[in-house]
């Protein structure tokens, strides 16, 4: 807690980052002020950063567009999203902000994820089995969810990555991505959800209700709305979906305990990897992985904690994983990307809808040196980071 480098927890802790906390937490608001001895110089030999202070509020997810259309804030990623540019974008007509669209670098924008190490024994027998998750995205009208919800400005896909990557290939992005509904009716009957009760909602084979109940954040009204179309897609084929909101905390130790059958989230942190950059994310190797948290847990904490997989399927892409850190040449590199890639399209382990969506980003009007265009997301840009957001500075009376 005292020496994280990578949370801002300790003022008092010695940081060779751009600026320094000021503020140790809990707070409502953090200040962080530039550090006298950060190394870095631009071309002229002036120190970075330019700006001297930041400012961080905390604030209600709920209210952060709102208060940015208002001219609260002078630089704005986190909780915004695309629905809100229009709000935004007439906003720049009355306060000093400029509203731009970047690339979201995200696999999907809405993911449903089934839990393989779910703690339900029914659930997870029958989760396991492929033919269940590649009915459950043949049911998805991604068409449909492209059009009313993103305005049909997204690319109806897998969970894989965009074609900005050099990695990317069409029959990744198609695998089980086409709406098949009769095709995701034959699968499940084929997997043993072939009896129904009253109401048409298949049986499980320990006799329950085929009632999915899937997990939220509850962070984004996107993901919403993508749910209210899956509820009546699945229906279609003998599913019940129920959705149950808590906060990322409780959500994600829910996870890890083998609590949630299934989740909604994003896909792929990072949609535009190389053959340089690690596959990691398609293999166990984090808890913080809905599909498998319980084996995720097991590679992060080397062995100490979790457990190993049990599913050849996925005891395969930690092979490649391992595989992958070996090798030597780009040629090696990029063959074992595209095999777990293919694997992952094959065995859908995680059910992609949208991707390529855009993310407002708003920037007072006074703040120079960021990019019109560019790509947002965690990975491989660090959302702000790879822009050097220490150099952006302030024109004064603009």
């Amino acid at each position: 807690k005292m020496s994280r480098q990578t949370r801002p927890e300790n003022p008092d802790l010695p940081t060779l980052e751009a600026w320094r906390p000021r503020t140790a937490p809990p707070a409502e608001q953090f200040i962080f002020e530039r550090n006298p001895f950060f190394h870095r110089v631009d071309e002229n030999g002036t120190q970075l950063p330019y700006v001297d202070r930041l400012v961080l509020n905390v604030s209600s997810p709920d209210l952060i567009s709102a208060k940015t259309a208002t001219g609260e804030s002078d630089l704005q990623i986190g909780n915004l999203d695309f629905t809100d540019y229009t709000l935004l974008k007439s906003a720049e007509a009355t306060y000093p902000i400029n509203v731009m669209l970047w690339k979201r670098t995200l696999g999907s924008r809405v993911a449903l994820i089934p839990n393989l190490n779910c703690g339900d024994e029914g659930w997870r027998t029958v989760l396991r089995d492929v033919r269940v998750r590649r009915a459950m995205s043949l049911a998805i009208n991604r068409t449909e969810i492209n059009k009313a919800v993103f305005y049909g400005l997204g690319q109806e896909s897998a969970n894989t990555v965009l074609p900005e990557s050099t990695l990317f290939k069409p029959d990744y992005a198609k695998a089980y991505a086409g709406y098949d509904p009769a095709e995701a009716n034959r699968l499940l009957d084929a997997a043993g959800l072939d009896k129904r009760d009253d109401e048409g909602t298949r049986l499980l084979p320990d006799g329950r209700p085929a009632q999915v109940v899937i997990e939220s954040a509850g962070e984004s009204t996107l993901e919403t709305d993508v749910l209210e179309l899956v509820t009546d897609y699945f229906r279609e084929i003998g599913l019940g979906l129920f959705v149950r909101v808590s906060q990322r905390d409780i959500f994600r130790s829910r996870a890890i305990g083998g609590e949630v059958v299934m989740s909604v989230w994003y896909g792929l942190d990072n949609g535009v990897p190389t053959p340089e950059m690690s596959p990691a994310e398609l293999a166990p190797s984090s808890d913080d992985q809905y599909q498998w948290p319980v084996w995720g847990m097991y590679y992060a904490t080397v062995k100490t904690k979790g457990e190993p997989p049990d599913m050849p399927e996925v005891q395969y892409l930690v092979d490649r994983l391992a595989a992958w850190e070996m090798t030597t040449t780009e040629a090696e590199r990029t063959a074992i990307w595209h095999e777990m890639l293919a694997h992952h399209a094959d065995q859908v382990f995680t059910i992609g809808t949208v991707n390529g969506i855009s993310q407002p980003v708003v920037r007072a009007r006074q703040l120079r040196n960021m990019p019109e265009k560019a790509l947002c997301g965690f990975q491989p840009t660090a959302f702000l980071g790879v822009y050097m957001p220490d150099t952006f500075w302030y024109e004064e009376g603009a």
